[in-house]
């Protein structure tokens, strides 16, 4: 490459459009630093200023469109919820400035090792904002039906099972993958629908632990949110594709959350044993459409290290696969495309 040719011209772009903002908002040019990137084309730079630092959204406009971030963050807000405020835009380059709502997600603090007493007080605090957003506005968001259910779990069988595991449908393969796929898609859009950001886990919500940052848990990456399930982002939660939760942690904040929900009037059933089979459902139909997603982000998009929670999200899968018998040929399935043979045994 020649010398005179930048390695980055949008970052170049970018600290010249932080030069013109920079007296209004006291920032320290020199200290731009990447913060974090996403499953997406955007990417994420931290700055210092002469108080406490602000983020740089980086949101290629070929690629991406900053105008649904800009609406839901307004939604949230306006439900109480902790949301990057937006202190300048500019949408024909792709970029908005936003206040910082902390260095650490709860993926990274997980990853670097916390007492359980700390963990059940994050999960506390991200339990009761998830009430809270359901009750925010869905004026104008897409509708998150029957269709792009269906749709959506075409990803499990084009990029998962043909892309990712090399292999072909039998034909009885194929008319038991379409039953399951039309018994998920029935069950989960007759749910009740509230806002639903779509990925609630832990790489989405910020460690707030300091005044400067707000009230905890921070909340970012909502600009996919839709009008859906109400159970959906709790699976997002308790069956984190990042990190390993085991069945009796998920239940406890399920009922925890599902005791929250009611005492908000929330449309949950009265019984938690129904509400237990419908975020079921809906984490099955969420984790197979994530194996088709991680499958795709590594081999069309090169990001391999999505590959490293495909295990998780397979044991996720065949965690509720295996209480219904129903599933039985998609774990069948499973079963072929992960290698593992059945011996058949005799009783006499």
């Amino acid at each position: 490459m020649p010398s005179n040719v930048s390695a980055d011209p949008r970052k170049d772009a970018l600290q010249q459009w932080l030069a013109v903002i920079a007296n209004t908002h006291h920032i320290q040019i020199s200290s731009l630093r990447t913060a974090s990137s996403d499953a997406s084309f955007r990417r994420y730079f931290r700055v210092d200023t002469n108080q406490a630092p602000l983020i740089i959204m980086d949101a290629p406009p070929q690629h991406e469109n900053c105008t649904p971030f800009i609406d839901i963050a307004g939604k949230l807000a306006k439900a109480g919820l902790n949301v990057p405020a937006i202190l300048e835009k500019d949408l024909e380059n792709g970029w908005l400035l936003l206040t910082d709502l902390g260095n650490d997600t709860y993926y990274q603090r997980i990853q670097q090792g916390i007492d359980d007493v700390t963990l059940q007080s994050l999960y506390r605090d991200a339990l009761q904002a998830l009430v809270q957003m359901q009750q925010a506005s869905v004026q104008g968001l897409p509708a998150y039906d029957a269709q792009r259910l269906r749709d959506e779990l075409e990803l499990f069988t084009e990029w998962y099972v043909h892309q990712h595991c090399q292999s072909q449908l039998s034909d009885d393969e194929k008319n038991a993958l379409e039953k399951t796929f039309s018994l998920l898609v029935a069950h989960n859009a007759k749910q009740p629908c509230v806002f639903v950001h779509r990925d609630y886990h832990s790489p989405n919500l910020l460690v707030c632990d300091q005044d400067m940052y707000g009230p905890n848990p921070g909340i970012i990456d909502f600009q996919d949110a839709v009008n859906g399930p109400i159970s959906y982002d709790l699976a997002s939660l308790v069956m984190d594709a990042r990190t390993t939760w085991e069945e009796p942690q998920q239940l406890d904040w399920a009922i925890r959350y599902w005791q929250m929900a009611r005492d908000a009037k929330l449309a949950v059933p009265d019984d938690f044993a129904n509400f237990h089979t419908d975020y079921e459902f809906m984490g099955l139909q969420r984790n197979l459409r994530i194996l088709g997603v991680f499958a795709r982000l590594s081999i069309r998009d090169g990001k391999d290290h999505y590959l490293q929670h495909m295990p998780r999200v397979n044991a996720y899968v065949r965690q509720v696969a295996n209480r219904y018998l129903v599933f039985k040929p998609l774990l069948r399935l499973l079963d072929r495309l992960d290698n593992i043979e059945h011996k058949v045994g005799y009783t006499f």
